[in-house]
């Protein structure tokens, strides 16, 4: 426990509950998961470099979005594995607090930018074919991505600068396997109910303001397919979407829960059970849900894995 007159200089991530054995199980498990996260998005980063069928802004985007799956996840997951391999020793000094909160909120908040882009790419891509390539050309690829990427650090500059000008003298002790914002605003012995206000109308802008254009354009994009008069036609269109709809509705669903709340300090087992479900599963199940519905992807693995085969055979 910390003095009630001085701010802690350091933190103590109590991380999971449980037995060691119990720890060691769920440390496999993760680190299962961490490993899978890392290869997956890193085999679909090389994909889309290395493989001229995956030379479009759709492949452009997704690569974009692997390298955020990877950076989220490792702005977390390392931390928490160490915790649950040798509890006790999960102590984090204030600038690696607010080091890895930083990250971990400007990293997803990049996301929400182009999984907003990515949204308007398919809207174009089922509602204005004959436009698509001049619409979507190189240049306005690399400036969405651009924007997407500052946009995510500078939005979240304030917030954190906010978070840590409160003194943490309640304790050191974060209920939490990374440094929750939720949770450390709990330890403040300052009124924090301002900021927290502030910081849900900011999030209500970012998420609910990134996740608007993709409303918008699926909702052109199910009109559309609709009207599509055969069957196969209908299927077509929609496997182009399906993938990214189904990660929209996982992430964004999670941070909705998570962030877009009034009252930032929410209890600790329900911020670890969504937080996990931003920083573990989403990132694990993102090569997945982008190869197993994508022919184009599958179609480059397979070549990738018998050229691999090759030189090795060689």
């Amino acid at each position: 426990m910390m003095s009630n007159h001085s701010s802690a200089t350091e933190f103590c991530l109590l991380g999971f509950p449980g037995s060691q054995e119990l720890h060691h199980t769920v440390f496999a498990i993760f680190f299962l998961f961490y490993s899978v996260t890392l290869m997956g998005n890193t085999v679909i980063i090389v994909l889309v470099c290395i493989d001229k069928r995956l030379q479009s802004p759709m492949y452009f985007f997704l690569g974009h979005l692997s390298a955020l799956e990877i950076l989220v996840t490792s702005t977390v997951v390392p931390v928490m594995l160490w915790g649950l391999l040798l509890p006790g020793m999960q102590t984090i000094s204030l600038p690696g607090c607010v080091t890895q909160l930083f990250l971990y909120l400007a990293l997803g908040t990049t996301e929400f930018a182009l999984l907003g882009a990515m949204a308007v790419d398919r809207y174009v891509a089922v509602c204005n074919p004959l436009r698509y390539s001049v619409i979507m050309n190189s240049h306005t690829c690399i400036w969405v991505v651009i924007v997407s990427w500052v946009f995510g650090f500078l939005s979240e500059i304030w917030p954190v600068y906010a978070t840590f000008q409160f003194t943490f003298c309640k304790s050191n002790l974060i209920d939490h396997f990374y440094c929750d914002r939720g949770q450390l605003l709990k330890l403040s012995c300052d009124d924090t109910l301002f900021t927290e206000f502030v910081l849900f109308l900011m999030a209500i802008f970012i998420i609910v303001g990134s996740l608007a254009p993709t409303i918008v354009s699926y909702t052109y994009i199910i009109s559309t397919i609709l009207k599509i008069p055969s069957a196969s036609g209908r299927r077509k269109a929609f496997s182009t979407c399906a993938s990214h709809f189904t990660f929209v509705v996982i992430g964004y669903g999670s941070c909705l829960f998570l962030y877009v709340k009034p009252k930032q300090t929410q209890a600790a087992e329900y911020n670890k059970i969504v937080s996990l479900l931003i920083s573990v599963l989403t990132p694990f199940l993102n090569p997945f849900i982008f190869t197993l519905r994508n022919d184009k992807v599958k179609e480059a693995f397979r070549d990738g894995v018998k050229c691999c085969y090759q030189l090795l055979k060689d």
